[in-house]
């Protein structure tokens, strides 16, 4: 019977005495391959709307020559070894990448090209600031050897639990980056659980945070003018409540800026306005001699209720000044990541740096401040109420000038990075609906809402003192207690090891001293309201 020939294959005269079969004939052409826009290794967001997996939509010609043989006559189609089988983990995890596709558009996941200074840079501005000023208020409860104790435990805490979030950013074995910090809680917890165990926390973290430095901020501003106007000025000065709103302006221009990776030299210049003023606060306290006539001694209650709650939310102040987790995996992911170079390494280098800055201010601010003040520290406004009470007289206007003016610019610039994730989930409502970025001037209206929003929030509340350790108790389980449920679930460490016990241990104490620290804050507002003059700002 007849072999059939192909007609455009190249007929081949067999050999004498060559066995009979023909040759495999040589095609003129090899059918182009569908190509892959990204290596198999790489990682990606939960959207693949700025860098899908597979776009057959491009193809690019063979470059096999005519003459070559291919080894195979039949093309194969090059499926990437990690999209088989199709019943896999990742073919799973692919789906679920349908739920966001609208990263490319928000504020944290516009921009992907940052790297370990720009992580530094944020958890420096995030990690350090005002909130150090309010640290020595808690000595004056717990004393010197407590206050130490507690603020070295809360110290080696939460960077422990900071290193977890940095190693759970990206799951190597489905490829799926986490990008914020709600991402992953729906993944470990699920979307119902998630939403009432931290998306309040999260935003109150966020708001209260900016609300706190809309007050430092304002108040701040009034003290610099009168520094720089002299004793002797005539020249009328504004309003606490039109201080507050000079800030509150300054802030939504400045946070017209697109997104988090846009905002690094903002946080540069913020950690070092922070930096330089807390070294400038303590030196110079310590540097004086010490106020006569202070005492070390702890100020409790005088009932034993008042005195628990006191210590309660002393520890919630020094929990406040740790806040920023909820920061960790938004900074990490304005990162690039592959397999082979994953953002975690570039990450957790930047923050070892961050943290190694903020323990040398931190401690030295909180020892140093209560060992100058003692007891006579203001419960509201801390370490700087005391240093323009005491020290106005002996220290140079230029020094304080320059101090008030290094704290206005740094509550500035944390305002931006802790007002990001708010600024993403008001632009996330729009994109979701809309299916399309926002508009320039939509998102000009959303940020000058919540900044002015912000501003109405800080004229209502009379002091940072008053609400450190409500706020402290509240974002504590973020910063302490989450992630390491978060690292038990999806790390499954060996039942009964070390670090089963150690992650139990420290996410159960978490919820419970979150629970505590709440409970004291509101009894510290309920006990101090008669004292308190709410939407009268001073």
């Amino acid at each position: 019977m007849g072999e059939a020939v192909d007609a455009n294959s190249t007929p081949v005269t067999p050999r004498p005495g060559a066995n009979s079969t023909p040759l495999t004939p040589r095609p003129a052409s090899v059918s182009p391959t569908p190509p892959i826009s990204a290596p198999p290794s790489q990682f990606h967001s939960p959207s693949l709307s700025r860098s899908p997996l597979l776009t057959p939509d491009h193809t690019v010609p063979s470059k096999t020559p005519r003459n070559s043989t291919p080894r195979n006559a039949t093309p194969r189609l090059r499926t990437p070894r990690f999209m088989t089988p199709l019943g896999s983990p990742l073919r799973r995890a692919l789906q679920l990448t349908k739920l966001d596709p609208q990263d490319a558009w928000l504020p944290i996941t516009e921009s992907r090209n940052g790297n370990a200074w720009y992580a530094a840079f944020h958890c420096l501005c995030s990690g350090i600031g005002f909130q150090a000023l309010v640290l020595p208020v808690s000595f004056t409860v717990l004393g010197w050897a407590w206050g130490i104790i507690a603020l070295t435990v809360a110290f080696a805490w939460q960077l422990y639990t900071f290193y977890l979030l940095v190693q759970l950013h990206e799951n190597t074995e489905t490829g799926i980056r986490y990008s914020r910090y709600l991402q992953i809680m729906i993944a470990n917890f699920g979307e119902k659980k998630a939403k009432w165990l931290g998306l309040f926390p999260i935003l109150y973290l966020s708001i209260g945070t900016c609300v706190a430095l809309n007050i430092i901020g304002g108040s701040t501003s009034k003290l610099f003018f009168q520094t720089v106007c002299g004793q002797s000025c005539t020249v009328k000065t504004l309003t606490p409540v039109e201080w507050y709103l000079v800030f509150a302006s300054a802030a939504v221009l400045l946070s017209q800026l697109p997104n988090l990776n846009s905002i690094a030299g903002v946080s540069l210049i913020g950690s070092i306005t922070a930096v330089v003023y807390c070294t400038i606060m303590w030196m110079v306290s310590v540097n004086k001699d010490r106020l006569p006539g202070i005492t070390y001694k702890p100020v409790r209650g005088p009932k034993e209720v008042d005195r628990l709650f006191e210590v309660l939310n002393s520890l919630g102040i020094i929990a406040f000044a740790f806040r920023g987790h909820n920061l960790v995996l938004e900074i990490q992911a304005t990162m690039p990541s592959s397999e082979k170079h994953p953002s975690r390494v570039p990450m957790w280098k930047g923050a070892k740096a961050a943290y190694a800055v903020i323990a040398a201010c931190l401690f030295p601010l909180a020892i140093g401040g209560f060992w100058a003040y003692g007891q006579r520290i203001p419960k509201n406004g801390g370490l700087q109420s005391a240093f323009y009470a005491y020290r106005r007289t002996d220290t140079s206007d230029f020094i304080m000038g320059l101090v008030s003016l290094l704290i206005i610019i740094n509550a500035l610039s944390s305002f931006q990075i802790y007002a990001m994730p708010m600024f993403d989930e008001l632009e996330s409502i729009f994109t979701k609906r809309m299916k399309k970025p926002c508009q320039w001037w939509l998102r000009i209206i959303l940020r000058a809402f919540f900044g002015y929003g912000v501003f109405f929030l800080a004229v209502a509340i009379p002091s940072i003192g008053s609400v450190g350790g409500l706020v402290g108790g509240i974002s504590l389980p973020v910063t302490l207690a989450y992630p390491c449920f978060m690292w038990l679930r999806m790390k499954k460490p060996k039942k009964y090891g070390k670090m089963w016990y150690l992650n139990w241990s420290l996410g159960i104490t978490g919820l419970i001293l979150s629970v505590s620290f709440m409970a004291a804050g509101v009894y510290v507002i309920k006990e101090n309201d008669s004292k308190f003059e709410w939407f009268k700002p001073k």
